[in-house]
């Protein structure tokens, strides 16, 4: 009965946030920096963002990069937020964190209540200083992002810290308040995926769309958070692109997003030529990232995203009764019977158009960008989380290499990232993989343009 009222109570905030006032989607030469700690460094959720409006804007060139460091809270994010993230030059940026700042083993102690409260009043007295910081510049829009949940609720081997989480919510709103008083954005992980976990936990204790450390989201949280985003830049209802043909009357009777052309409507089925504005979007099926497990793909059983955000519909009224094939530039995709073609096929849930799968290939692209972005989140990581505290602050020395190999042997930290900073202390490496990245993006904005096909609908 505890555990009900709470996710009705939970449910109730979530109405709240989502009455919210919508931030503005990204538009053409947007640079948008995502800075947080380990969930946005090591987390996908940017990454899908940026496939969303890679495959539903093939025209409109964003650029997003990622500005997390892993263990990072406030007062981190104050010491290298001038030169990782302003020096780069967004003109948006989001900024999560709560998840460091709540504190850990704190939770465990006999006087946890008060730890807390001393923990989040630290994290207040620090974001004035964060605050004011991003009021010192105001050619950039912020959106403040509420930290995803610590999950204290999920039954797996993983011992929680009792109530961590009550106080990354506390921490959530004084970030909504920051945020209404400045007039900036405001996304809200926290609570929607609380309660989505609470929901899902009703039939199966031991889900969780936090990973296996209650903390870090695999995948399918990753694609929640996506999502959660997208929705609030009110990117919900506005289908890929949408069909509707009278074939009885041989006519068009409605277009969304894409042009049709050359309809021939006769006994057998019809042809036309079909050019969207938009590709469908291509979710990850298979676990990706550091100790990932759980694919994106997952994120689909407990959040409407194929049905507010990827839908490519084709309807067709007036057909025969019997059974028809769909065949897309000559590639059979599916049988339908008529019945069927007049509720609708949502094509975007079909992997073998080839609409899906020239999509596909921007995901694996945009991959391949993710990854070698990492390894520059994993130099950055060894500058402001190692050799800052050392006195040897971009330095990239022999001196630096030499105590990055010292530590690197009683500290799993830096012993995780000691590889990589024998390559990216060189400036030239930094910059090979930076133009890496750039050939790729270049490379999908180049293949993302959707091509004219040609569908049938023929009787069988």
């Amino acid at each position: 009965m505890k555990k009900f009222i709470l996710f009705v109570t939970v449910l109730l905030c979530v109405a709240k946030v989502q009455a919210q006032q919508a931030v503005k989607p990204f538009q053409q030469g947007d640079r948008v920096a995502f800075v947080g700690n380990s969930i946005t460094d090591n987390g996908h959720y940017h990454s899908y963002i940026w496939l969303y409006y890679m495959t539903r804007f093939p025209t409109r060139r964003v650029e997003i990069f990622n500005g997390g460091i892993g263990g990072d809270d406030v007062k981190n994010i104050i010491t290298r937020i001038d030169a990782d993230v302003f020096a780069r030059k967004p003109n948006i940026m989001t900024l999560t964190f709560g998840m460091n700042d709540s504190g850990y083993f704190e939770f465990f102690a006999p006087d946890a209540a008060e730890k807390a409260k001393q923990k989040i009043q630290t994290c207040y007295d620090r974001y004035q200083v964060l605050e004011q910081k991003l009021k010192d510049h105001p050619e950039i829009k912020k959106i403040i992002i509420a930290s995803s949940p610590y999950d204290q609720t999920a039954q797996i081997k993983n011992k929680p810290y009792p109530k961590k989480n009550d106080a990354i919510i506390e921490i959530a709103k004084f970030q909504e308040a920051s945020a209404k008083t400045n007039n900036w954005g405001f996304v809200d992980f926290q609570r929607p995926m609380t309660a989505i976990n609470l929901r899902e936990q009703q039939s199966n204790p031991a889900f969780t769309l936090c990973g296996r450390d209650r903390i870090h989201p695999d995948n399918n949280g990753h694609m929640v958070m996506a999502y959660l985003f997208l929705k609030g830049q009110g990117l919900a209802g506005h289908d890929v692109a949408n069909v509707n043909i009278d074939a009885a009357g041989k006519k068009v009777r409605k277009t969304v997003n894409c042009k049709v052309s050359n309809l021939v409507s006769a006994k057998t089925g019809i042809k036309f030529d079909y050019l969207a504005a938009a590709l469908p979007y291509p979710v990850d099926t298979l676990p990706r990232g550091f100790e990932a497990s759980v694919p994106a793909s997952q994120a689909l059983k407990v959040i409407p995203f194929t049905a507010e955000m990827n839908r490519e519909m084709i309807y067709v009224n007036g057909l025969a009764n019997g059974n028809y094939v769909l065949k897309i530039d000559g590639r059979a995709i599916g049988t339908w019977s008529a019945a069927e073609y007049m509720k609708g096929i949502n094509l975007a849930t079909m992997v073998n158009t080839p609409q899906y799968q020239q999509a596909l290939s921007l995901m694996h692209l945009n991959e391949e960008r993710f990854e070698i972005e990492r390894r520059l989140r994993m130099y950055i990581w060894m500058q402001y989380d190692f050799l800052l505290g050392k006195g040897l602050l971009y330095q990239d020395t022999p001196a630096a290499m030499d105590t990055v190999n010292k530590y690197a042997v009683k500290d799993a930290f830096v012993r995780m990232n000691q590889d990589n900073y024998t390559r990216a202390r060189f400036p030239e490496v930094r910059e090979g993989w930076r133009n890496q990245m750039k050939a790729i993006v270049d490379q999908i904005y180049t293949n993302n343009k959707p091509k004219k096909r040609v569908i049938e609908i023929l009787a069988e």
